[in-house]
């Protein structure tokens, strides 16, 4: 049995940053097509709730403890965001250059890409890709303000809940989460095979339109 080492070289890991946005509205059968790029992406908090304990009580003690459903929701926030969002932000076309406010909103599927460093390679070690299903954003604020010596631009904020997707062998989920360190590289350091399926399904190839593939063809792609 071997004694426990803490902070060995090379174990020293971190995560960081947020880039690669990308949006992808939901169809009318629940798949997740035409991804585009949300360039100016600034920040997304993941902030699951509920799961609470409830506490029962037999026999003059605790009996057991059982937990409430787990929701998962968070925060988007941007410089800008994409003409096809506007839909799920509850807006609409009127004619062209003419938008309107107070729609339904559209359901869509996100994905974002956050850095995994460590102490030896840094932000190279390896990153992880975020996916989102199923969220609907909440109508935000948006506070215009006059140029000044110190101008800064809007940042857009957007909260959101969502609908979980059924994934075989466990409880539905809203968010999936592909960690690079954990699929060993190829010859000369080569991205793998597998990841890189993944990434051509999620951002598209010079032959294929991008796409949020749901739970059950991520682990096609990745098995």
């Amino acid at each position: 049995m071997a004694k426990l080492v803490w902070d060995q070289v090379g174990e020293k890991t971190y995560e960081t940053g947020t880039k690669q946005g990308v949006l992808y509205v939901q169809s009318s059968d629940g798949s997740y097509p035409a991804g585009v790029a949300w360039n100016g992406l600034t920040s997304v908090s993941e902030s699951p709730d509920g799961g609470d304990a409830n506490d029962i009580y037999a026999d003059d003690i605790k009996y057991l403890v059982l937990r409430g459903v787990e929701n998962f929701g968070g925060t988007i926030e941007a410089y800008t965001y994409p003409d096809e969002f506007a839909e799920c932000d509850g807006s609409a076309s009127l004619m062209d250059g003419v938008t309107i406010g107070q729609q339904p909103r559209k359901t869509f599927g996100f994905s974002y890409v956050s850095t995994i460093g460590n102490d030896t390679e840094l932000d190279e070690h390896g990153y992880k890709i975020h996916l989102i299903y199923g969220a609907s954003a909440s109508p935000s604020e948006r506070s215009y303000e006059t140029i000044n010596d110190s101008p800064e631009p809007i940042q857009f904020s957007w909260e959101f809940t969502t609908v979980p997707v059924p994934v075989a062998g466990h409880k539905a989920t809203s968010l999936l989460i592909i960690d690079s360190t954990k699929f060993p590289k190829g010859e000369n350091g080569a991205k793998n095979a597998k990841l890189q399926a993944l990434e051509d399904a999620l951002y598209g190839t010079a032959q294929t339109e991008p796409h949020l593939p749901l739970p059950s063809e991520v682990v096609t792609l990745l098995t």
